[in-house]
């Protein structure tokens, strides 16, 4: 029994010691495996931070690490089995470490400032699912081939970086993957054909490469392909039919490449449930497939900028759920009766939003039951066409358009009085066309209108007084028609929003009146060919914004006046062709932006000045002036008179002697302070210029005593390129801002001269005015570069939307918000649309808004401004490399990350997310934005039903009476936001339909 029991226990004691051991060594196992995922994450922050201790502070000995920012761990093994880091700057580089994440799942790097290349150890993370690395503008190379060693990865996101080389076909062995994004990068080759094995593909994004060749064939195969977007791209070919056999497909964006071929004629059967068809800026031929009218869950559909032809049936009133119908620029319609007729059946999509049409072939009257269009349908354009007949009554009924462009066309006959019951019409364009009669006084009940074109016509009678009503209007054209009478004083005083004004080629008589005085923001204006007299009144003289002035042709008299010489904006001036008889008045040499003067056929007389536009021969134009003489040589004109030349010269004379004695003394006096007072020897002052804008001089001497010495008491903010502070000066009435540069900053610079250019060239009411521009040496012998601006009594929109010691926020009601939003959109406008070249900001952001006493917002620091070539067509020939551009975290376009040029686009994306921070009242780099959630995001899956969780509370109070008013307001705003700040730079509005929209907003909130 001994014996028994002796072995029983060594038994049992023998299984608690194996437990033991057993136990001890899985505990060290995971210690050991623990261990390795830290040392793996601490080696990954030194690479990921460049060794910056600063950065990711909780990363360290006295946390767990799988407490650490961005980390998350597995519950069995404690493994790291996420990695989360989005929207911060860690400016490093991946290292090799991170293929010792052995259990990683998920890794999240997006727009955390990466460079250097993705590391080939990338591929021992064979427990991968999803790899975000998006949005880093630095990370560069050849997507790593070990990747596909991963082969349970699901996604791949590596868009908006600058990756280049092929796209690896062994992707196509990868049978788990379900997304792949390679959007905005350099990547080259052709699309592999091996991605068609991998048959869970259920969206492709490519857009925005160098990819050439054809599609291939082989993606037809992939049965759960939803989405597929290959657009931007240089591909080649016709589109594959194998295509047609994706019967899941919804968004299908083939746009912007060189494909050619047809359509299907049984699309609706091939893509049954399509919502997206973008095919717009190919060589695309054929009809227009009737079968598209069966795809009923159709919301976008672009065919524009092809060469399609033919009628467009009338099944198209089917598309009941259609919001974008675009078929510009093809060979659509056949000039004649009929081409117009499925605009009836049209009728039925009643969330038809935009229709364009224009630069086609239809022909045709317009149809008297366009007045039968939803109130949704706010853009209407048929411009460019054959459309003949005359503009039907009941166009007055489409009561929701903002923006209606019918010119270029045959129209005859006059405006319908019902023209006026379009309230919330922003542009009308009737130019171009064979109307006739009286432009109607009901015109003037169109009070939202920013842009009038009734050029080219047959418009008699004289201007209708009722357009005093439009003081939105900035642009209004009614040039070359049979207009007579005075130009109404009173009408023309109330439109001081006006830039941009022509009047040419009609029959206008009597003097300028003196309302022209009141057009503050005034850009260009053209009087010429008409029966103008009198001469040119004193008031012109307040109009500091002018650019252009043409009076040509009329029957002015008089003197020119000197007071020309202080319109520095000037850059035309051509009052050719009067009865004009004085000298030439010398202040015209100050107009440093003068490129075109005419002068020609007056009565002038006497010394031609030598300076300024003067001195370029082929910029100016004095023929048919026998009484002027002198001059450069090159005009070949006689010299003065020998008594004039004799006083001339002796007066000169006695200024030089004057001005030597003068400069002894100071320079005596200098040399004198020199070599008494000063301890060191110092650099020569130079002058400081005002960078060819000819405005005030001003010293480093006058801004330092302007500021108290840049007290610290006057230090209004820094910047990324410097300092700011509020001052005042002896030759403005108002105080004033000066921007001073830290030149120790790099790019500082070039920062300088670019605000400078960019500023000095620009006039808009709601940019912000630059005064001066100071070049200079400081009282420490360094150099000194500062610009001057208006003070702007109410901040920024930084300070009001997120300063919360201040009361800002609580007084910034929503109209107050859309008056905000609309005056940059406004500015945005001029800047992409308004000038010669097209100026791209790149910085959007609420700092960089500032608002006047009025609330009145100006759009500000252009250090980072670029112009692009062109001025309505923004194409990728246009655009400028902006491989040096950033702007700021959070409001950079995703695209500027990838290298992509910049363009107006990106602007339009900075703003839509301006908007959304206004809406919401949270920055975009608000610590909620994380793992894959956006601000844009955010808002987009809140609108419209809980678009009250998202707003800023102080919008809720004064709405809580109309709840109804505020709920549609709100989800207007939002929506804005939203569709500014997509993704793609092709699906972004455009601004000026953003004004309009916001315009409409602006008018419910009024009513």
């Amino acid at each position: 029994m001994r014996t028994f029991m002796s072995i029983f226990f060594l038994c049992f004691a023998s299984q608690i010691l194996l437990h033991y051991f057993l136990s001890s060594a899985i505990t060290v196992a995971f210690a050991l495996s623990s261990q390795t995922d830290k040392l793996a994450l601490l080696a990954l922050k030194e690479k990921l931070t460049n060794g910056v201790s600063d950065s990711l502070p909780s990363w360290n000995e006295s946390l767990h690490f799988c407490e650490w920012q961005g980390i998350t761990c597995g519950r069995r093994h404690m493994r790291v089995i996420s990695l989360h880091l989005e929207n911060q700057i860690l400016g490093g580089t991946l290292g090799p470490s991170l293929g010792n994440l052995t259990f990683l799942r998920k890794l999240y790097l997006s727009n955390v400032d990466l460079h250097g290349e993705i590391p080939k150890q990338v591929g021992r993370l064979k427990r991968l699912q999803i790899l975000h690395l998006t949005n880093n503008s630095k990370l560069q190379g050849e997507i790593p081939m070990e990747l596909t060693n991963c082969s349970n990865i699901k996604v791949i996101n590596l868009g908006f970086n600058q990756l280049i080389g092929r796209i690896p076909t062994r992707f196509g062995s990868m049978m788990q993957l379900i997304r792949l994004k390679l959007r905005g990068n350099n990547l080259v080759g052709t699309i592999p054909s091996s991605l068609g094995n991998v048959s869970s593909l259920q969206n492709i994004s490519l857009t925005q490469n160098h990819l050439e060749g054809s599609i291939p064939d082989s993606l037809g195969k992939l049965s759960s392909l939803n989405l597929l977007y290959l657009g931007g791209n240089n591909l080649s070919g016709e589109i594959p039919h194998s295509l047609y056999n994706l019967s899941n497909m919804k968004s299908f964006d083939l746009g912007v490449n060189n494909l050619f071929g047809s359509l299907p004629s049984n699309m609706n059967l091939v893509f049954p449930n399509l919502v997206e068809f973008l095919v717009g800026v190919n060589q695309m031929t054929g009809n227009f497939p009737p079968s598209v009218f069966n795809l009923t869950e159709l919301r976008w559909f672009d065919l524009g900028d092809n060469f399609f032809n033919g009628p467009i049936l009338l099944t198209l009133g089917r598309l009941i759920k259609l919001e974008f119908f675009q078929i510009a620029k093809n060979n659509f319609g056949s000039g004649k009766a009929h081409d117009l007729d499925f605009l009836f059946p049209l009728t039925n999509c009643t969330e038809l939003t935009e229709l364009v049409l224009h630069e086609n072939r239809f022909g045709g009257e317009l149809p008297h039951f366009t007045g039968n269009f939803s109130t949704h349908l706010s853009w209407l354009d048929m411009g460019m066409n054959q459309i003949y007949g005359a503009i039907p009554k009941g166009i007055g009924q489409l009561t929701g358009l903002t923006y209606l462009d019918i010119g270029n066309n045959f129209l005859e006959g006059t405006i319908p009085n019902s023209i006026g019951k379009l309230n919330n019409l922003v542009k009308l364009f009737l130019g171009e066309n064979k109307l006739y009669g009286n432009i109607p006084n009901s015109i003037g009940n169109l009070t939202m209108l920013s842009e009038l074109y009734l050029n080219r016509n047959k418009f008699q009678g004289s201007i209708p007084f009722t357009l005093r009503y439009c003081t939105n209007l900035q642009s209004l054209n009614i040039s070359d028609n049979k207009l007579s009478g005075h130009i109404p004083n009173q009408t023309i005083s109330y439109l001081e929003n006006l830039v941009d004004l022509d009047l040419s080629i009609n029959s206008l008589t009597g003097p300028l009146p003196l309302g022209f005085g009141n057009l503050k923001h005034i850009s260009s204006l053209y009087l010429n060919e008409n029966k103008l007299s009198g001469e040119i009144p004193n008031d012109l003289g307040a109009c500091f914004t002018l650019t252009k002035l043409v009076l040509k042709n009329n029957f002015f008299h008089g003197g020119i006046p000197s007071f020309l010489g202080s319109l520095r904006s000037l850059e035309i001036l051509d009052i050719s062709n009067n009865s004009f008889s004085s000298t030439i008045p010398f202040e015209l040499e100050n107009l440093t932006l003068l490129n075109t003067l005419n002068l020609s056929f007056n009565n002038l007389y006497g010394d031609v000045p030598v300076e300024g536009v003067f001195s370029n021969v082929s910029a100016i134009s004095l023929t048919g002036n026998k009484n002027l003489c002198g001059g450069i040589l090159q005009l070949k004109l006689p010299p003065c008179s020998k008594l004039p030349a004799k006083k001339h010269k002796r007066s000169l004379k006695k200024k030089l002697i004057l001005v030597s004695v003068i400069g002894v003394v100071l320079i005596s006096f200098i040399v004198f302070i020199i070599f008494h007072f000063l301890p060191r020897k110092t650099k020569m002052l130079p002058s400081s210029p005002s960078l060819q804008k000819g405005n005030l001089m001003i010293t480093y001497r006058e801004l330092h005593e302007a500021t108290d010495g840049f007290s610290s008491s006057n230090l209004v903010g820094t910047g990324s390129f410097g300092s700011v502070y509020k001052g005042s000066l002896l030759n403005f009435e108002k105080p004033i801002v000066v921007k001073v540069l830290n030149l120790k900053t790099r790019g500082a610079a070039k920062s300088f001269k670019a605000e400078c250019e960019a500023l000095g060239k620009m006039k808009h009411r709601n940019l912000v005015k630059i005064l001066t521009c100071c070049s200079s040496i400081d009282y420490k012998g360094e150099e000194f570069k500062a610009i001057v601006f208006e003070f702007m009594p109410k901040g920024s929109l930084e300070k009001l939307l997120h300063d919360n010691e201040g009361s800002g926020n609580h007084n910034l009601s929503l109209r107050h918000r859309v008056d905000i939003a609309l005056d940059v959109a406004h500015a945005l406008d001029y800047l992409h649309n308004g000038t010669e070249k097209s100026i791209v900001h790149c910085d959007i952001k609420p700092s960089n808004v500032l608002l006047d006493d009025d609330t009145v917002a100006h759009l500000g620091d252009f250090g980072l401004a670029r112009l692009i070539l062109g001025t309505r067509d923004h194409s990728s020939k246009d655009q400028v490399n902006s491989s040096t551009i950033k702007g700021t975290i959070g409001y950079v376009p995703p695209e500027y990350g990838a290298g992509v040029p910049v363009s107006p686009q990106g602007d339009v994306y900075s703003f839509g997310i301006l908007l959304l921070e206004m809406l919401t009242g949270k920055r975009p780099t608000d610590s909620m934005f994380c793992e894959n959630l956006s601000l844009h995001k955010f808002c987009k899956m809140k609108i419209p039903v809980e678009i009250l969780e998202i707003v800023d509370s102080h919008l809720l109070m004064p709405f809580l009476k109309d709840q109804t008013l505020m709920m549609e307001c709100l989800v207007m705003f939002a929506k804005i936001g939203v569709a500014c700040s997509e993704e793609f730079p092709t699906h972004r509005m455009l601004i000026k339909n953003v004004t309009v929209k916001l315009l409409e907003i602006k008018q419910k909130l009024l009513c």
